[in-house]
This record gives structure tokens, sequence and C-alpha cells, in this order.
């Protein structure tokens, strides 16, 4: 079973809409599993004090990294096989082929930062992965964990009701996916293409593989480069 372990200051946060849906079913299913730990349990003094200034000046607050090491170290002992991951907007982007990674293996511990970041050397001595879900600053880590885990568990076996519709998905192809459509076969005036209804598959995967090509080209052109090279 896949086991997300999350160090948070707002454990009330989670499951959040990680319960919901599909996720949610499959988390009640015993396909996967969720603890949301308090970071400040594992402070030392009356107050539950977390963080400091920085070191050197400026402004904001930076996580100690004794206490946050001792809530790693309580979660994640020396011997789980699970990678610690930190949600930073200076790591490593998010895509939909680090989600699969992430989701053949047996879970993560997940970091949520807060205020300026996290002392540098809890990073480096409990070796924790640094990813980003975009090129955007939040005010913590907790909806970016979402994020991820959302992405990674939906990909467990049992989760999605098809397999084909998940590899038609965008980014599973390297391109965006192509138009849907549905009933009623008119809206405000607009009809579905024809060759969507037309009943001849081979067409139709043609101009579905069309129409990801062009959207990819216009919207996302660092993926059509990626697509071109490959090909």
């Amino acid at each position: 079973m896949f086991r997300a372990d999350v160090i948070t200051l707002f454990p009330e946060l989670f499951p959040g809409p990680l319960g919901a849906s599909i996720i949610g079913r499959a988390m009640d299913n015993g396909l996967w599993s969720l603890k949301a730990t308090q970071l400040r349990d594992y402070a030392t003094d009356k107050h539950k004090k977390v963080d400091d200034t920085p070191a050197g000046g400026g402004p904001g607050l930076v996580l100690k990294p004794d206490i946050l090491a001792l809530a790693i170290d309580d979660v994640s002992p020396t011997d789980d096989p699970r990678p610690r991951l930190l949600m930073s907007p200076r790591g490593k982007p998010l895509t939909q082929d680090y989600a699969r990674t992430l989701s053949k293996g047996p879970g993560a511990v997940i970091i949520c930062g807060r205020f300026e970041g996290i002392d540098q050397r809890v990073i480096d001595q409990r070796n924790l992965i640094e990813v980003s879900v975009g090129d955007y600053v939040l005010c913590g880590g907790e909806v970016a964990a979402m994020v991820l885990l959302e992405a990674t568990t939906r990909l467990l076996p049992g989760v999605m009701g098809s397999d084909e519709s998940e590899m038609d998905e965008s980014f599973e192809n390297g391109l965006l996916e192509y138009p849907q459509y549905t009933r009623p076969a008119e809206f405000e005036g607009t009809s579905i293409p024809g060759v969507v209804t037309g009943g001849d598959h081979k067409k139709l995967g043609r101009w579905r593989q069309q129409q990801s090509e062009k959207l990819t080209r216009d919207r996302r052109p660092d993926l059509w480069d990626a697509f071109k090279r490959k090909k």
C-alpha cells in the first residue's frame, strides 16, 4: 500500500480534497493511506516554538533544523524506504513522469515548509528532495503537497476506472489532450464535430492526434519541442 506522511504546521488541512471523490474512495478502500503530523509536537520549549530569525539577517522566519529533524526521524526512521520530499518553489518540477515514478513506490514523506523556508542543514542531512508544483510562491507547502499526492495516488492500481482513459490524458504521451465532447449534439448553435460522431475510428484517431499536436504547439512550445525531439 502507498503510505503518505505529511509533516506540517496545519494538519487540520488534511485530507481536504484528498478525502473526496475517487482519491478519497481509494483511501477508504485501503489503496493508500495518509497521516498528517503536527510539527509543533516536537518543539521542546513551553511556547512550542518551531522557527527563528534568518542567520545573517533578513525578513521573515526559518523553520528550525533541530525540531524538524526530530519530526522527520520519528515519522521516517532510517530503514524507511520512502523518499523524503520537501515542497519548495526552488525544487525539481512535479511532472507526470515523476508522479508515475512515485506511484510505483512504497509512498512518500512530505515536509511542508512555511515562512522563509527551512534550515538548509536539515535538507542536506536528511536527504530531502525539493519538489515544486510551479513557478510561483505559496504561503506554505500544504496545497502543493495535496497537488503532488493527488497527481500520484490517482495513478495507483485500482484507483482510476479506466487505464485507457488515463493514457489519453495530457502529458501521458508528451502532448496535451485533444478536445472532448458529449451530449447534447448541439449547444448554443454549435455542433459536435462530425468526425467525432461519424463512426470512423481511424479517422477519429488521426483527428485527435492532430488536435493534440496543435494544442501543444500553440499552448506549450516547450512540450512541443520535447515531443519533436523524441520522434
